[in-house]
């Protein structure tokens, strides 16, 4: 196989990646039961209006439960939000809650129990394991673990900001260059995860998100442009570049996790496990990327560049395409 034979399947690899995905792709069902006085509940249930969990999944409350009064079903945005009022006799410790219909979903679902007279617990039902027994529960660890999970997902996941991320990787030289640059997207993207969440600063999502996937398509015009013998501006300050993009990508986090929720009482520390967890899955994508090229120089140093390119103008396709979407949405 030729370099550029490897280079074309690349290419047609990325071309045909599915491209409805949006930058914020983490969108997990969300299932909340609050005691409002001993005994009686709350519970709110949210599922995407476009998935088939949405449209036919069925909570299974637990069997100490009963049912008051009519479900209230709504719709809120592009998620379908349900409303029960439930009468519960006794404890909910050791009773199951669960989510039917997650089994032949591809997502997952973020439970949060908040008794009056204990600590709230969080719990996240996935397809494999789409009930969980209720337990007196360990606040720091399930905080802690459930937002470090959610913060990985949602940057492997969140297709434009792994595509950010990749490109970076593909335009700089040198693993110090690389780990500075990133570092600088890092502290920029935390700042604003962290002023939107707590609601210092605003931006509106749509623009926020056609300039994000505008920043993809300006790397991968950068990557497909580099010259060994001519450094362009993203190649002599790319820490700058990441920085001012990554102020952008910020409120993308935020909105993912807007979406996804945080436990009252726990704010600081769901923060910052879910901006650990993104950087986790960020190191890993940088370390991936990187290992892939260092094979590809040791195997077939001619194969480096035809590779480089041909996935920038895989990334810029498809990033266009989310740009053009963004923008008549």
């Amino acid at each position: 196989m030729t370099c550029w034979r490897a280079a074309l399947w690349i290419l047609l690899g990325l071309v045909l990646w599915p491209t409805n995905a949006r930058a914020d792709e983490l969108r997990p069902a969300y299932i909340e039961m609050t005691e409002q006085t001993p005994g009686q509940w709350s519970l709110l249930w949210k599922a995407s209006a476009n998935s088939r969990l949405g449209r036919s999944g069925v909570i299974k409350i637990p069997d100490n439960c009963v049912i008051e009064g009519e479900r209230q079903r709504e719709f809120a945005g592009s998620n379908i939000l349900t409303r029960l009022a439930l009468q519960c006799n006794g404890s909910l410790q050791g009773q199951t809650i669960g989510l039917k219909g997650l089994a032949l979903s591809s997502t997952d679902a973020l439970v949060r129990i908040a008794p009056m007279d204990s600590a709230m617990q969080t719990l996240r039902l996935t397809p494999d394991q789409p009930s969980a027994i209720l337990a007196t529960p360990s606040v720091i660890s399930n905080v802690a673990a459930t937002y470090t999970i959610l913060g990985i997902e949602h940057i492997l996941l969140g297709f434009d900001h792994l595509f950010f991320v990749l490109a970076l990787v593909l335009l700089l030289k040198g693993g110090w260059l690389v780990a500075k640059t990133v570092t600088a997207f890092t502290v920029a993207h935390s700042l604003t995860l962290i002023g939107t969440t707590l609601g210092w600063l605003s931006l509106p999502s749509q623009p926020v998100e056609a300039v994000i996937a505008l920043s993809i398509v300006f790397l991968a015009v950068e990557v497909v442009k580099a010259r060994p013998d001519d450094l362009r501006l993203s190649e002599r300050f790319p820490w700058i570049v990441a920085f001012l993009f990554g102020l952008l990508h910020g409120f993308g986090f935020a909105g993912a996790l807007a979406e996804i929720g945080l436990p009252e009482g726990d704010v600081p520390l769901a923060l910052l496990t879910f901006n650990l967890g993104v950087e986790i899955g960020q190191l890993t994508i940088v370390a991936i990327a990187l290992a892939i090229l260092h094979g590809l120089r040791q195997f077939k140093l001619s194969w480096v560049r035809p590779t480089k390119t041909a996935t920038a103008y895989g990334i810029g396709i498809i990033a266009t395409y989310w740009f053009i979407e963004r923008m008549l949405a």
